[in-house]
């Protein structure tokens, strides 16, 4: 009964999944069958880590609902926030996935958890059978690396002002979900650099 239920609601999911991946109108429902029975569907509370800093953990996470930190504790024990991640993105070792690394950042529940997680190693297997599939983890790297190059380019192009209005722009209501501490350090600014945008911003209407 719990299976059938699992498989009822991620049934609901796909299209969202399907839309977020962009995978290719040729994948039907059928063809992810067998990975949607493969995952698991998990919880985490406010506070809890999906992953720590310094570990080989290959699960992949797809959260359905809050939001992550994905944070590194540097040399001075400082945490430093790199990116924030919402509902219907992906959570995942990507160090030890790309170079078989233990992973170089700490992710963190700042809101209440739910998802589904596969083992990537099962993920692999499942993926290498269906062509279909297959040629869709090649976007999902691209997305990845997509993703990182962008934040990159955020930093070499654009003013802080000019990043603050982007990244509320790509991700909006994060404001009203984060505390402005971790907002400040995905942007690369301080607290009060970032209050001080958003007076200025709020002048000009």
């Amino acid at each position: 009964w719990q299976q059938a239920k699992k498989l009822n609601v991620l049934m609901k999911e796909f299209n969202k999944i399907k839309e977020f991946f962009k995978l290719g109108k040729d994948v039907q429902l059928k063809d992810v069958l067998v990975l949607l029975k493969a995952c698991k569907s998990f919880g985490y509370k406010k506070g809890e880590l999906l992953l720590e800093q310094g570990t080989k953990e290959n699960n992949v996470y797809f959260i359905t609902k809050g939001l992550v930190r994905c944070f590194n504790i540097n040399e001075k024990g400082e945490e430093v926030t790199f990116q924030l991640i919402k509902e219907y993105q992906l959570v995942g070792n990507i160090h030890f996935i790309l170079f078989d690394e233990p992973s170089k950042f700490s992710y963190e529940a700042i809101e209440n958890l739910k998802g589904y997680s596969i083992s990537y190693n099962t993920l692999q297997k499942i993926l290498s059978n269906n062509p279909k599939l297959e040629s869709n983890r090649k976007l999902f790297f691209r997305k990845i690396l997509k993703q990182a190059f962008g934040r990159v380019d955020s930093f070499v192009l654009l003013s802080p002002e000019e990043r603050y209005k982007k990244y509320i722009k790509d991700f909006p209501g994060i404001i009203n979900r984060a505390p402005d501490k971790h907002i400040a350090n995905v942007l690369g600014i301080t607290p009060v650099s970032l209050s001080r945008i958003r007076k200025r911003i709020a002048s000009k209407k």
